[in-house]
């Protein structure tokens, strides 16, 4: 039987879910929405968070019951949970830089914001996402032996881990993303503020919402990366105490690790006035239909 912590992170992921699946459905029901730049790395986030909402509550679930299964299979699992970690926060730092060329460069907005300039730019985020998970396994690769591959283990990333070098290597990949990611939010805001403050006061209005998603795209960024930090707070913490370090888990997995996958609806989908009205209108859709 599942516990009542369990339980209710169930309850969160499902309605999250169905929320952002609600959103990918919307994305597609006009073409405005996957010609433009903004909603189309809107709708990478949502399906990034989809799959990774999946992903960490099946490993929720399989370290609940302390299932074991084989390493080929954790390591697939382990590749694709890996890269859609980073790719959610370095799609937000994109997002973030749009703004900032769409109100601080606003005649080169359309030729830096192309359709083609879209696609090369989930390229380069998937990329950028997957190096991290590139550098672990590729060591993994070279220290494990084949026998390795058919054993029965927890899933978990430590597993891939084998020497003590590999984590603080880990470690200072992902510090060396925070960082960037941190200075391209803090400069695009700085950019953006100074342009809101020379405004006209027809340009304000719209200056200033630009500057307000960015400040949300930085805390919603700020909950992602912190993420990264966790495994050292809870290495610390189990030291002092199980039960200390078991709330402490479970806290750091709803704040750090669902909470900023489910911003992305709140802060970018619902605020937006074009996308809100179409997801409006395919909501009372639904609901006639099942009427």
């Amino acid at each position: 039987m599942m516990n009542n912590k369990v339980m209710l992170i169930q309850v969160f992921i499902v309605l999250f879910l169905c929320i952002n699946l609600l959103q990918i459905t919307t994305f597609f029901s006009k073409e405005v929405f996957y010609t433009t730049m903004r909603y189309v790395l809107f709708a990478v986030s949502l399906m990034s968070d989809c799959l990774f909402l999946f992903l960490a509550d099946i490993l929720l679930i399989l370290s609940y019951y302390r299932f074991t299964i084989q390493m080929w299979l954790c390591l697939i699992i382990y590749m694709v949970s890996s890269l859609y970690t980073f790719v959610t926060p370095v799609t937000l730092t994109a997002m973030t830089l749009e703004r900032y060329v769409a109100i601080c460069l606003p005649l080169r907005h359309a030729e830096l914001c192309s359709p083609r300039s879209t696609l090369h730019g989930i390229l380069i985020i998937h990329s950028l996402s997957s190096l991290p998970c590139i550098v672990v396994l590729s060591i993994f690769f070279a220290s494990a032996s084949s026998a390795s591959y058919t054993q029965g283990r927890l899933c978990t990333v430590e597993v891939f881990l084998i020497h003590m070098w590999q984590g603080h290597l880990r470690s200072a990949i992902n510090q060396f993303y925070f960082l960037i990611m941190c200075i391209s939010i803090v400069f695009s805001y700085v950019k953006i503020m100074r342009v809101a403050k020379a405004a006209s006061a027809e340009d304000k209005q719209s200056t200033w919402r630009g500057l307000r998603t960015v400040g949300l795209h930085a805390f919603q960024l700020l909950l992602c990366l912190i993420q990264l930090w966790c495994p050292f707070i809870e290495a610390a913490v189990l030291q002092i105490n199980l039960m200390l370090f078991i709330n402490v888990r479970f806290f750091n997995y709803i704040t750090f690790i669902l909470a900023p996958r489910c911003l992305s609806p709140l802060i970018y989908g619902l605020r937006d006035e074009m996308f809100f009205h179409a997801l409006k209108r395919l909501a009372l859709c639904c609901l006639r239909k099942k009427h």
